[in-house]
């Protein structure tokens, strides 16, 4: 699903901000518009919190839209 011309991406953070690796099919994600970025994100944050991310942040190139979002419910 990434689409290499999106300019919305994911950083994908653990508890102190740090960028968290991820597998392959996670990783390096872009999207064409924020509500499709926003869309993956809310169909994949358990998997995500699973690889331990803890928060997400959102940008639009290089402009941060917003962020730290905790992905739990707590």
């Amino acid at each position: 699903m990434s689409e290499t011309n999106g300019a919305w991406t994911w950083r994908l953070e653990d508890t102190s901000g740090t960028v968290v690796p991820v597998s392959e099919e996670y990783a390096d994600q872009h999207f064409a518009s924020q509500g499709d970025a926003e869309s993956w994100v809310g169909e994949f944050w358990r998997e995500l919190a699973e690889q331990g991310v803890v928060a997400v942040t959102l940008f639009e190139l290089d402009r941060q839209v917003y962020g730290p979002m905790r992905l739990d419910t707590n």
